[in-house]
């Protein structure tokens, strides 16, 4: 009898490892807090299909009510195997998890708060400006039937350009703008931890949320933007990166 193990799943792209930041913040969480999972790869195209017939909860709806469907999803078959647990959206999944699981904790005493807050931050706010860099080069590692879903929840509309020039180094200056801001906050735990995560000295969700999108860089374009980010404000990110390391491992 195969081991019973919660159920992930992620996108399907020709990059030889998972890429997408929402998802990587689930399989850290699940990895951190030794969890059995396992990896199911879908298409864009195939998301909302799946998502239904396991009888996943729409992660957000839209204005006219409609339903979305996204990733990540979770089936947990733990409590029981006939009637599994069935969740979407990286921050009710990472919430669930902790409860369920509370051995290793994502979240340390007091800081839940703090983290929510983070944790926002760091997807509408510091990852903005690597948007118009990174969505065309993900777009391009996409297998070609889920290129025209990227980022458009199901439209067909034309590949969004990869910027060059003076408009790339616009652009690249906005990024660099927000490593700067967040280096700055981040160099006031020095005198308390080590100046590597966001708690000070254990890693916490607020890390898992950070390093996600590092390994977006890393895994996307690691010759070019990646080369660049891990050797900014004095190889800060680099070191992240190797902090969670351990954890990063794909099942």
């Amino acid at each position: 009898m195969s081991q019973i193990a919660i159920t992930l799943y992620d996108i399907h792209s020709t990059i030889p490892q998972p890429w997408a930041p929402n998802i990587w913040r689930i399989r850290f969480i699940l990895n951190y807090k030794r969890i059995p999972y396992r990896t199911v790869w879908i298409e864009f195209t195939d998301v909302e299909e799946t998502l239904r017939a396991i009888g996943a909860p729409p992660s957000s709806l839209k204005p006219d009510g409609r339903p979305v469907y996204t990733l990540p999803v979770i089936v947990d078959p733990f409590r029981s195997v006939n009637a599994p647990v069935v969740l979407s959206n990286a921050n009710t999944i990472a919430d669930y998890l902790e409860a369920t699981y509370p051995a290793r904790s994502i979240f340390p005493e007091g800081s839940r708060a703090l983290q929510a807050l983070f944790v926002h931050y760091i997807q509408d706010i510091f990852v903005k400006p690597l948007l118009p860099i990174l969505v065309p080069l993900t777009h391009q590692r996409l297998p070609e039937r889920s290129q025209a879903h990227f980022g458009h929840r199901g439209g067909h509309t034309p590949a969004p350009p990869v910027l060059v020039g003076h408009q790339r180094e616009q652009a690249w200056a906005a990024v660099r703008d927000q490593f700067n801001f967040l280096a700055s906050i981040l160099d006031k735990n020095t005198s308390d931890g080590n100046g590597v995560v966001v708690m000070g000295r254990d890693v916490s969700y607020a890390d898992f949320a950070l390093c996600s999108v590092l390994i977006w860089v890393e895994k996307v374009s690691p010759h070019d933007c990646w080369a660049r980010i891990r050797e900014w404000n004095g190889g800060r990110w680099g070191r992240l990166y190797n902090r969670c390391r351990e954890y990063m491992d794909v099942y």
